[in-house]
């Protein structure tokens, strides 16, 4: 098998699960692949015990969904798998229909950079059911992972105060799509640059780095090691210091500065990669700044994360660029997001929706029916609350917002306020609808989008809870449901 050739250069119509297929040969059989019907995905919890998470991956969502087709190599391997009997596990005529099928879903999402919250629909998907179910792995796969990401990436951002940051992280990443998915995603969320030289080029992300302690270690002298690599990049700089003796390494970079000054040389910087950031940085300052070096950078790596760096400023480090690498690229403090794809309407023979609900044990883990959408009411230049509606009911003028885990917790919202629904049509009967926006802007986007947020809610400990829920009429309607079927 080569990479290249046979990884990242095929289709990925089957990027799915196999009970994906084996729901829509059901479908199929039973007549039902046609059906019209309406999905939702969403999350159920905030990461990082947050108050908010920022959405993500919609552009990839987009690119998969462009490209769904089952070609012959595909349709080949279906048609060759075997059940327990070592029959084919798939007729041929489903092979031929998989053959034909063209995607014709409506598609609407929460713009990418959107600060979205538990159980609001980032995705809402209506269409053939057969169709709309095959895409619930990829979508899940794609926004689960680049929303928890970013969601990361912004909390760090808010850290670091408008401090450079730079994401260091692809050799800690979940491999290849992990890297340059997550430096995506980090960029959105607020990182500067990264280190990821393809997920610059891809992305067109500006590149950062520094040098190694190889690199130090491959010549006699820590002195030679910064003196070769000053005039290798004259005017770009950053000496790692703290190979053997980071105060003394500290020393030699400007010493090494000096004597490179005719070249035309900027010490741009010097990083601190272990020890005590705090203590290091202070002194590392001192001796910059004595020796008349008061714009060279002091960077920071060495396992960090939004609590960490509020730490250290709290301390009074005097770090002004920040190198994240694991704890960023890998959501290191929470593995996943939890995003779930639910069945939400059917439409019956008659022409007239039929809602559906999963019923848990759990609250939580209750879906709700409808299709849906999402309205974020508006006071001045804050978000205030956001409603879950039903989009095929009318919405009274005073709303009434109702907590799903808690029926006690009741926003009321005056008529006339101002609102924005979030979710837009990205895909009108399969066909490409939605201007995708630049990475840049989605980028800006998050900042302007945190500063919306009330600061208690963006908090890292014990946030607020910015009242997101159900619109009353709908939260009665999920209820008599509920009911009803548990008296069945």
């Amino acid at each position: 098998m080569r990479l290249t050739k046979d990884v990242y250069a095929t289709s990925l119509t089957l990027l799915t699960d196999l009970y994906q297929l084996t729901m829509a040969y059901g479908y199929w059989k039973e007549g039902k692949a046609e059906q019209e019907a309406v999905f939702h995905l969403y999350f159920r919890k905030n990461p990082f015990a947050g108050g908010y998470t920022v959405a993500a991956g919609l552009e990839y969502v987009v690119e998969y969904l462009q490209q769904l087709q089952f070609t012959e190599e595909d349709l080949a391997y279906l048609a060759d798998l075997k059940g327990s009997q070592q029959t084919p596990l798939f007729e041929k005529e489903f092979i031929q229909y998989l053959r034909d099928m063209k995607f014709t879903c409506d598609v609407e999402a929460i713009p990418e950079g959107t600060v979205v919250f538990p159980n609001e629909p980032l995705v809402r998907v209506k269409g053939p059911l057969l169709q709309a179910q095959l895409i619930e792995t990829p979508l899940l796969t794609i926004i689960n992972f680049q929303t928890l990401i970013a969601t990361k990436a912004a909390r760090i951002a808010d850290a670091v105060k408008g401090d450079q940051l730079m994401e260091f992280g692809m050799r800690r990443a979940q491999g290849i799509d992990g890297a340059l998915s997550a430096t995506r995603a980090a960029y959105i969320g607020g990182a500067d640059a990264t280190s990821n030289l393809l997920a610059g080029k891809l992305f067109n992300i500006p590149v950062r780095g520094t040098h190694a302690h190889s690199w130090v270690q491959a010549f006699d002298t820590e002195e030679e090691s910064f003196a070769a690599y000053g005039k290798a990049f004259p005017q770009d700089s950053v000496f790692l210091v703290d190979t053997y003796d980071t105060l003394e390494g500290v020393k030699k970079a400007v010493e090494t500065a000096k004597k490179l000054e005719h070249l035309n040389f900027k010490l741009s910087g010097i990083r601190l990669d272990s020890g005590d950031l705090t203590y290091l940085s202070v002194e590392a300052r001192k001796i910059l700044d004595e020796a008349g070096f008061t714009d060279t950078n002091i960077v920071a790596s060495n396992d960090l994360d939004e609590h960490l760096i509020t730490s250290l400023k709290q301390e009074g480090a005097k770090i002004n660029v920040w190198g994240i690498g694991t704890k960023m690229v890998t959501a290191y403090d929470q593995p996943a997001l939890g995003g779930v794809y639910k069945l939400a309407a059917l439409r019956n023979a008659d022409g007239n929706w039929e809602y559906k609900i999963k019923l848990s044990e759990q609250l939580a883990k209750t879906s709700t029916p409808g299709v849906l959408q999402v309205r974020r009411f508006i006071d001045g230049n804050k978000y205030i609350a956001d409603m879950i509606y039903n989009k095929l009911d009318a919405i009274p003028d005073e709303a009434l917002i109702v907590d799903p885990l808690d029926t006690t917790r009741r926003k009321h919202i005056d008529a006339g306020t101002a609102y924005k629904d979030l979710l837009v049509p990205v895909f009108s009967n399969g066909e490409l609808v939605y201007n995708l926006p630049a990475l840049k802007d989605i980028k800006a986007k998050v900042k302007e989008e945190l500063n919306h947020l009330h600061e208690s809610i963006r908090r890292y400990l014990n946030p607020h809870s910015y009242p997101a829920g159900l619109e009353e009429g709908l939260h009665n309607y999920k209820i008599a449901l509920i009911l009803k079927l548990r008296e069945e």
